[in-house]
């Protein structure tokens, strides 16, 4: 299967789907972290490159509920911010009406002021394995939803909640960019 995986400059979910055999690249306009098969470019020019799945990563800072409140600072609506926000939204959109068969879009829980379609999916990094929680959407197009196979109830008590994401500086935003590993080999599993 060829596998675009887009926006992701980690490599994670790409090797996880190249471990089980499929033809995985990433794209993302930064290089890849892990060396391999990576596409540094803008992601649009290659989403008709003749792909069987994509699992896209959009850039979310102005997408979702955690930049919501720089939309309206001190009771006023920023509209450099909300033009900002509809350019995000037009961008998740071309990824989202793609010409490729099997589409899965992760991204935070979305503003509502930014009008995307419905999520079919919340996960959470503990329910395959990571100890950490971050409340994550999947917009999915011919892709059941992910299962997990950690047991919730066990891991719930053990699971690292709050500002875990907040550390690392000027490098906070890469750092959080990144998929948990469970997450990837989830989705090479059960959609490869």
């Amino acid at each position: 299967m060829r596998v675009l995986v887009a926006c992701e400059f980690s490599g994670m979910v790409r090797e996880a789907f190249r471990k089980k055999d499929h033809d995985a690249w990433s794209c993302d306009l930064l290089d890849t972290e892990i060396p391999g098969q990576h596409i540094k470019d803008d992601v649009l020019k290659h989403l008709n490159d003749g792909w069987d799945l994509m699992i896209a990563h959009p850039p979310c800072t102005y997408l979702s509920n955690a930049g919501a409140r720089f939309l309206y600072p001190s009771g006023i609506l920023n509209k450099d911010r909300l033009k900002i926000s509809m350019e995000a939204k037009m961008f998740f959109m071309e990824l989202y009406n793609a010409n490729i068969p099997l589409i899965a879009i992760e991204n935070p829980v979305p503003s509502k002021v930014c009008g995307l379609p419905d999520y079919s999916q919340i996960i959470q990094p503990y329910y395959f394995g990571d100890m950490y929680q971050k409340k994550t959407c999947l917009w999915l197009k011919n892709l059941p939803p992910l299962i997990w196979f950690t047991d919730c109830k066990t891991v719930q008590s053990t699971k690292i909640a709050g500002n875990w994401f907040n550390k690392g500086g000027k490098d906070r935003q890469k750092n959080r960019a990144k998929t948990f590993q469970g997450i990837a080999e989830a989705m090479a599993e059960q959609w490869g």
